[in-house]
């Protein structure tokens, strides 16, 4: 096993703990932080592995359903992540036999797809999790108050995910990290994101953007305290993602 396999599969155990029945919320917060730290890293040390060879870590895309209750809300969630990990997310709407159907297309290098979709399903059962123990006040719409919470976790997870990224970066740089190559990790890292920034330009030229929601629900702040307790490690892809309810 390579030194980023074990990282990797280092951070699906602590996410394993995390989500354990049995464990606390700052038992969970304790492993939120070593997860992050090592999901970051591992996001380097597959960069600096793969530069000079694509053929290592090749731009692709990955396209995700979003099944409903809450689609649109957990695309919020995806784009955070997608965003935090140097990937660009697009929003597709189309209709298949049970109507409307949501979906997202991730694009950028495979090894920061990879982590995006970790993450995003790790985060999904932590968020149904969540969801299910918030106290809806009374008289207040459920379906409101529950988008409002998705939209606060979301903007707290992006956040924390970017600062992870953004330490795990000024540490490579710090520690003179070169890559296979012999380039510095500044430069490599800077490198990927402007590759992944053209090559996205050329792929969707005629691109929109998704206008922005107005919600109502007073969950916000809720979602947003539910956000810093989540573990940002990751899991394993079995079917996992569990409903958020109704």
């Amino acid at each position: 096993m390579s030194a980023s396999e074990a990282k990797l599969a280092t951070i699906r155990k602590l996410l394993a703990q995390a989500e354990d029945a049995a464990a606390s919320p700052a038992e969970a917060e304790t492993f939120t932080a070593k997860a992050a730290e090592l999901m970051a890293r591992y996001g380097v040390d597959r960069a600096m592995l793969a530069d000079g060879d694509e053929t290592v870590d090749a731009i692709a895309d990955r396209v995700i359903r979003l099944d409903p209750p809450y689609a649109l809300d957990k695309i919020g969630l995806l784009s955070g992540i997608g965003q935090a990990l140097g990937l660009h997310v697009v929003q597709r709407t189309g209709f298949g036999v049970r109507g409307k159907e949501i979906s997202a297309l991730l694009f950028g290098y495979s090894s920061d797809l990879e982590r995006a979709e970790i993450l995003f399903t790790s985060l999904l059962v932590q968020a149904a999790r969540g969801l299910a123990a918030a106290r809806v006040p009374t008289h207040e719409n459920k379906a409101a108050y529950r988008r409002a919470w998705l939209a606060g976790f979301s903007t707290t997870v992006r956040l924390r995910l970017a600062d992870a990224e953004q330490r795990a970066r000024a540490e490579a740089t710090e520690a003179a990290s070169t890559s296979a190559t012999g380039r510095p990790a500044e430069l490599v890292l800077a490198d990927r994101r402007h590759v992944v920034d053209q090559r996205f330009a050329e792929a969707f030229p005629r691109l929109r953007s998704a206008p922005r929601r107005v919600l109502s629900g007073s969950g916000h702040g809720d979602g947003i305290v539910a956000g810093h307790r989540a573990d940002l490690g990751g899991a394993a892809l079995p079917t996992r993602r569990r409903s958020l309810g109704r």
